[in-house]
């Protein structure tokens, strides 16, 4: 199991499995690091240009876009560090290493979205009492922008964001983005069309809705994985199965999953084989078969006699 050893026997005998920390299932590929630091220059940038034609035009509907961009670079930079803080190896004080730092940006993310929403709710309620004059045609050249920049950054996460709700949130982050300026577009040309300012505000309470419903999800995994929670596509009746009907097990305890970070889990188990212990291929087996059915990529078995059961003293698992 990757993590820090110190010198020294072990008390009981366990089986461990080895894994490359930066494999298929490991940590983030490199590319992402250029993704977040390609994604917080571009949109730092279109901050600028939303609050300078935002003060010209004199629409609080970009200003206040400009203030969401702000928290969304914000949110890719947060996860942009939890990214690499996980790619620390581990020490005598963090013995997992750093990974759970991932799953700590992610619970942020989703925290700066609800912050956004709100944020975004405000002004448009706010905006339904006192309509705004908007200088449509700015503001719908201006959005236009942020739909290409918010899109086109989304979809430099896209591959990563299925696998690690901490590139979900940075995606979803961007998704989210893209949608508060089509939405400004959309108000922009009905604004352009008929005259009506309270059109905006409307718009801006369903795009609340739309990010809201969006990051419900993300939010809710990523409260999961900071509790050491069963990550959600793993059903652990499926892994007590799996493991009870191996060659010579009798019976299954202590097992436990969690997440390691937001891409990594980590599983220990007890396995009561009354005829002693079965050998290392039996161990690389269990390995190999609990990384391609289930994804777990950390493994700890310990190998028990039948009469070694009774002795468990810890809070055993399902």
């Amino acid at each position: 199991m990757s993590g820090y050893h110190p010198h020294g026997s072990h008390g009981h005998s366990h089986g461990h499995s080895h894994h490359d920390r930066h494999g298929p299932h490991g940590h983030m590929p490199k590319n992402f690091t250029r993704a977040f630091a390609l994604g917080i220059a571009l949109n730092a940038i279109y901050i600028v240009i939303e609050v300078v034609y935002g003060l010209m035009a004199g629409s609080m509907a970009l200003l206040a876009d400009a203030g969401h961009n702000l928290s969304d670079v914000l949110g890719l930079a947060v996860a942009w560090a939890g990214a690499e803080l996980s790619k620390r190896p581990p020490n005598k004080q963090f013995t997992y290493g750093f990974g759970g730092s991932s799953i700590l940006a992610a619970l942020l993310n989703g925290l700066f979205l609800l912050v956004a929403c709100g944020a975004i709710a405000w002004e448009a309620i706010e905006r339904f009492s006192k309509p705004a004059e908007v200088a449509s045609i700015t503001v719908i050249i201006v959005a236009s922008i942020g739909i290409v920049i918010n899109f086109g950054t989304a979809m430099l996460f896209m591959k990563g964001q299925k696998d690690d709700i901490n590139i979900r949130g940075a995606f979803l982050h961007m998704m989210a983005d893209a949608g508060v300026s089509a939405g400004v577009v959309l108000g922009g040309i009905l604004i352009l069309l008929t005259g009506q300012n309270w059109i905006d505000p409307l718009i801006g309470l369903l795009i609340v809705a739309l990010i809201l419903w969006s990051t419900w999800g993300l939010l809710k995994e990523a409260v999961r994985m900071s509790l050491a929670g069963v990550p959600r596509d793993i059903d652990v009746e499926d892994v007590m199965q799996t493991l009870s009907k191996l060659p010579g097990v009798e019976a299954v305890h202590d097992l436990h999953i969690w997440p390691m970070s937001t891409s990594e889990t980590a599983m220990t188990a007890h396995l009561v084989i009354p005829g002693g212990h079965p050998g290392k291929n039996f161990l690389s087996d269990v390995e190999a078969d609990m990384k391609a059915r289930f994804s777990i990529h950390h493994i700890t078995i310990q190998i028990e006699l039948e009469n070694e059961e009774a002795e468990c003293d810890t809070d055993c698992g399902p």
